[in-house]
C-alpha cells in the first residue's frame, strides 16, 4: 500500500498532468522577454503608480505563510488598517476622501495571495495608470479595452463575481505604445 499510494500513484498523476496540462502542472509561470515574472495564480505586490495594484495582503504577498490577518469585524487594528488603506488609495489615485473605494482594495484576501481584482477596481485605477504613463486618449481607450478583454467570469457560470488578473493586466498595459 505504501508503494502504491506513496510512489506509484503520485508518479502516475504527475506524468498525466505533465502530458495533459503542462503549463498548469508547472505552476502557471509567466515569462516576459525570457525572464520569469511570476505565476498567473499567485498575487504579487505592485506599488508603482504605473501599474494596477493588487488587493492588500496580510502576508505582504509571501506565499510561504499565506493566510489572513484574522482580525475580526470589531478589531480596532482592522479599522485602522482599512482607514489607512483608503486614505492611501484615494491620495495616490487623486480622489477625494469621500470616494467609494471597492472593498477588495481595502481588505486583504483570505489567502493573502489573491491574483484578481474586480473590473470596477481595475477601472477606478485606470485613470491613474493612464495619467502617470502619459497615455493619449487612444491609448487610454486601449487600456480600458484591456480591462474588458481580461475580465473573466465568476468560477461557476451563475455564481461568483467577474474578476481581472492583475499580473496579466499589467503585462497588457506594458504592451500599449
Amino acid at each position: 500500500m505504501t508503494l502504491l499510494t506513496g510512489l506509484i500513484y503520485p508518479l502516475f498523476i504527475t506524468a498525466i498532468s505533465q502530458i495533459v496540462f503542462p503549463f498548469h502542472a508547472n505552476g502557471s509561470l509567466l515569462k516576459k522577454d525570457g525572464k520569469l515574472i511570476g505565476s498567473e495564480f499567485i498575487g504579487q505586490k505592485f506599488d508603482s503608480s504605473i501599474y494596477f495594484w493588487s488587493r492588500p495582503s496580510a502576508t505582504d504577498y509571501n506565499p510561504v505563510p499565506s493566510g489572513a490577518s484574522n482580525y475580526g469585524p470589531t478589531s480596532e487594528k482592522l479599522r485602522q488598517l482599512v482607514n489607512q488603506r483608503k486614505r492611501d488609495f484615494c491620495e495616490k489615485n487623486g480622489f477625494p476622501d469621500s470616494t467609494n473605494v471597492p472593498l477588495e482594495m481595502l481588505f486583504a484576501s483570505g489567502s493573502g495571495l489573491d491574483p484578481h481584482i474586480s473590473p470596477e477596481s481595475a477601472k477606478i485605477q485606470a485613470e491613474r495608470v493612464a495619467r502617470v504613463r502619459n497615455f493619449t486618449p487612444g491609448q487610454k481607450e486601449k487600456l480600458m479595452g484591456s480591462i474588458d478583454k481580461l475580465t473573466e467570469p465568476g468560477g461557476i457560470p451563475i455564481f461568483g463575481e467577474k474578476r481581472v488578473n492583475v499580473l496579466l493586466l499589467n503585462i497588457e498595459t506594458d504592451k500599449i505604445k
